[in-house]
């Protein structure tokens, strides 16, 4: 049992330190250090060490058959990963024989996670949390469980993957690599329909199922997000539907 003075004895380390330490974080030394940290993608200070090196992000060449896959697996690892990123609230991640595709959503506990915009450029509208419902505006109380991002009640989306703060693309380009070193490209995305879509991929793979009847669906998939492709593939339980008949060919 730890007595009095040997306590006092173990405090005096601990109490040097924290005067050591102290004035390091107070003033503009504290406010580089949170400037410097993951919990700041915005201020972007000259020496910033998230943005040091190369850029980790998006493409890399000027190859057309990029999002030309020829095969795709969910992540676990890298999902869980990311998932822990400060200002990202959740995250899925794919990896392919050429890129890793990360969509997500964000949240509140890091500042600048969006390049531009107010209050008045959020997707979300989750006032209707405070009036018990889901939906404010038809005071509906469902949501959908085959989406996890939607215009109520939701985590953040943003529309356009370009909004993305660069410091955050790449701090989470840089935990993919660390993981998984051969990708050629990491591309990364925070659009509400991407996400979804993305879901249910995940949902096959959780259940055990093989991805490889999807390949086309998602480099179909990936190509509209990130090459502005025309073609966005039908959700999976919708083509899963016109499959077995339930739906016309539309």
């Amino acid at each position: 049992m730890m007595t009095r003075r040997n306590w006092r004895r173990s405090l005096v380390p601990l109490l040097v330190l924290a005067l050591m330490i102290g004035p390091t974080l107070t003033g503009c030394s504290y406010k580089r250090y949170v400037q410097d940290s993951t919990y700041d993608y915005g201020t972007k200070q000259k020496g910033d060490p998230k943005m040091l090196g190369s850029r980790m992000y998006g493409a890399m060449s000027s190859n057309p058959y990029q999002h030309d896959n020829n095969w795709v697996e969910y992540s676990s690892l890298l999902s869980t990963d990311i998932s822990n990123i400060n200002g990202v609230a959740g995250a899925l991640v794919f990896l392919s024989d050429k890129n890793a595709y990360v969509g997500m959503t964000l949240d509140w506990t890091a500042t600048g996670t969006r390049k531009s915009g107010g209050p008045g450029t959020m997707e979300q509208d989750n006032t209707g949390s405070n009036e018990g419902v889901f939906n404010v505006d038809n005071g509906s109380p469902f949501w959908n469980n085959q989406r996890i991002a939607g215009p109520y009640n939701s985590y953040f989306t943003v529309n356009d993957h370009n909004e993305i703060s660069s410091e955050l693309k790449q701090t989470i380009a840089i935990h993919v690599r660390r993981i998984a070193p051969t990708v050629q490209e990491v591309h990364i995305s925070a659009n509400q329909e991407f996400v979804n879509h993305l879901v249910q991929y995940a949902q096959e793979a959780w259940a055990g199922r093989s991805l490889t009847p999807w390949y086309d669906s998602f480099n179909k998939l990936v190509k509209h997000q990130f090459e502005g492709g025309n073609d966005v593939p039908a959700p999976i339980n919708v083509q899963k539907l016109k499959a077995a008949g339930h739906l016309g060919s539309q």
